[in-house]
């Protein structure tokens, strides 16, 4: 009999409809595991044990939220537990997922975030298959680390890695990841291993190497002073104005090609913009590039030339949470931009 505990954030999956809206409920969370207890997807193998340290929509997701969420993980006694299920909004778990694996990268058991597209009471929702898949994913692939369960339009339980996966798409309620490429998926209840060049082999797993830096609850730090920019044709930087507030950073998001607008002078600027941060003292960054040392665009050779610093290889969810995290843990700017630039804490680079 394997021991698992479900940690409740509210969610969709945690919530109930609520005259015309949809609303987390206290109820709501714990009515889902009664529901997973009488349904086909229940294993007779596993106890559920479950506490509840947050019961929002995740769009209200904040960073007081997120190291309220790590301290109740981390105060876990991992060895009384062959896993930790982690239920949440879609609307931000890629962001959680991957603040949660760069915190618990040396988690010596499986942490897998699950959500739902509809309350658990409608007959649309994922929301049970989801939870029931997370808990196989536990049990049957006994793999340490941070993971994602959640059921694609197709019927498939993808199985992503904490740091790939990709915010959800608005009109089909999709998760993505980088190249298209989970690390896998659930088929009557056994974890099948995507083999794939830039996919770590499970193996690789196990054997964990040691936390790239340390933390403790009571003095986690995570800025919510960054700021995230996405261009778009006529993206007006004066608009943005630092004069009074400033960010510690900015994430400048990029075209498919690693491109901005590199206008050499006037409003539409990035390269103007840039050194105007730079002037006030805000590091501003750029995301994705696949890779920098291949052919770029002139374009974006004008960004780094103005001052951009690079983050390549990650997803933007991935570099936004790394970002909260780096400037949160070094009050030194440099330290910060070689955690972000530099470190590899949980698979965050798209390859192996």
């Amino acid at each position: 009999m394997k021991q698992l505990l479900v940690v409740f954030t509210g969610g969709t999956i945690g919530s109930k409809k609520q005259g015309n809206g949809i609303d987390v409920n206290d109820a709501g969370s714990y009515s889902l595991i009664d529901d997973y207890i009488n349904s086909a997807e229940q294993r007779d193998d596993v106890r559920i044990d479950a506490i509840q340290p947050l019961n929002l929509l995740s769009e209200n997701m904040t960073t007081e939220d997120w190291i309220a969420l790590a301290e109740a993980v981390h105060g876990i006694d991992t060895e009384s537990y062959a896993g930790i299920v982690i239920t949440h909004g879609s609307d931000t778990l890629a962001y959680s997922a991957a603040m949660i694996g760069y915190l618990f990268a040396d988690t010596k058991i499986p942490i897998v975030l699950t959500a739902s597209n509809y309350p658990v009471a409608d007959e649309r929702s994922n929301g049970r298959r989801n939870f029931a898949n997370a808990i196989d994913f536990v049990v049957d692939a006994q793999l340490p680390g941070v993971f994602v369960v959640y059921e694609d339009d197709k019927g498939d339980a993808l199985v992503y890695l904490a740091t790939r996966v990709t915010q959800a798409m608005s009109f089909t309620d999709q998760f993505g990841s980088p190249y298209g490429v989970p690390y896998g998926k659930m088929a009557d209840r056994v974890f099948n291993w995507l083999e794939h060049e830039r996919n770590p082999r499970p193996e690789a797993l196990i054997t964990k190497p040691k936390a790239s830096f340390a933390w403790e609850p009571a003095t986690l730090k995570l800025d919510s002073s960054i700021v995230y920019i996405r261009p778009y044709p006529g993206l007006n930087y004066s608009l943005y104005d630092f004069t009074t507030i400033r960010p510690k950073a900015i994430l400048h998001d990029l075209h498919h090609s690693g491109t901005a607008s590199a206008i050499e002078a006037g409003p539409y600027s990035l390269p103007a913009f840039i050194a105007n941060c730079k002037k006030l003292g805000i590091d501003v960054y750029i995301c994705p590039i696949r890779d920098r040392s291949a052919a770029l665009y002139s374009s974006s050779l004008r960004l780094i030339e103005a001052g951009a610093i690079v983050i390549e290889k990650l997803s933007v969810e991935a570099a936004i949470t790394k970002l909260m995290l780096a400037y949160g843990l070094y009050d030194d700017k440099a330290q910060a931009k070689a955690f972000v630039t530099e470190s590899v804490l949980y698979h965050e680079h798209n390859e192996v």
